[in-house]
């Protein structure tokens, strides 16, 4: 089973690489850009077949080490 993970900049927080990316857009020549935030995506390969310790293990993998909780928000869901 899989775990894909995306960590987000909580709403507020300033994004200064989305910042940079959006004008890196616009740069291009690339028009109709709005606001460009940024974030993670990260696949974890679990061993565990059972759904409700493997959501479990994931909620604990990001409130301890993956995203920060002061300024992060996160999702998942699991793919077999």
């Amino acid at each position: 089973m899989k775990a894909h993970i995306k960590i987000t900049l909580k709403n507020g927080v300033l994004d200064p690489q989305g910042k940079a990316i959006q004008g890196a857009l616009g740069h291009l020549g690339i028009s109709g850009v709005g606001d460009v935030r940024q974030g993670k995506f990260i696949e974890v390969e679990l061993a565990e077949t059972d759904e409700a310790k493997a959501r479990a293990t994931v909620e604990k993998m990001c409130r301890e080490l993956l995203a920060n909780m002061v300024i992060e928000n996160y999702a998942f869901e699991l793919v077999r």
